[in-house]
């Protein structure tokens, strides 16, 4: 499990296609690993990873192809958001994050707003129903609050902090970012849509 509260950004060293996905290399001189050991989950974009080895400041992990096909952001060297899984003992500053990606959305606008941006976002149709005004939502990683919604799309507030400690700074329009849902609206939905699973 994670909070959503990123850590560090770190860098995609090293891609190494597998049979079945990719071993990637990520490094981050800003990520205190004395507590991190192979077998640990560190989500990077959001994307919950196992830890197989460990190198000063470095880290490798496998990446299915089941996960590649529902991501992005993680085929090929680049900036990712980093966070460790949480200890039970830990302030829970963001939300309840999985490290599940649910799927992929697209930024529809990116634009300041004083001194914050506003980030609008379409997502897929089949999450869409799980955003709501005010409810927690994860990109790439960042537990963020959803302002508004309107059909398919929703919008965020980034305050500048925000900005500089991921790697939201870097977005545009068209580009496309990983999205996962408030884990209590998916179970909520289960208890009163039983017949759509």
């Amino acid at each position: 499990m994670f909070t959503g509260i990123i850590e560090a950004v770190g860098q995609i060293k090293q891609v190494e296609q597998r049979d079945q996905g990719v071993r990637l290399t990520i490094a981050s001189d800003r990520l205190d690993f004395s507590d991190v050991a192979v077998g640990d989950s560190i989500a990077a974009n959001g994307v919950c990873l196992t830890v197989i080895s460990l190198a000063g400041n470095a880290y490798t992990v496998d990446v299915s192809q089941e996960s590649l096909n529902c991501t992005v952001g993680l085929s090929e060297p680049g900036e990712v958001n980093l966070e460790k899984a949480m200890r039970l003992s830990d302030r829970l500053g963001g939300h309840l994050v999985s490290g599940h990606v649910d799927g992929v959305g697209e930024v529809v606008k990116f634009e300041p707003v004083g001194e914050s941006h506003r980030l609008m976002i379409r997502a897929p149709r089949e999450l869409s129903r799980f955003i709501a005004p005010k409810g927690s939502i994860t990109v790439n990683g960042v537990s963020l609050t959803v302002n508004e919604v309107s059909d398919d799309a929703f919008s965020i507030n980034l305050i500048p902090h925000t900005l500089d400690v991921t790697t939201l700074k870097h977005i545009q329009p068209g580009s496309r970012v990983n999205l996962e849902v408030d884990m209590l609206a998916r179970y909520v939905d289960r208890l009163l849509h039983p017949e759509q699973y």
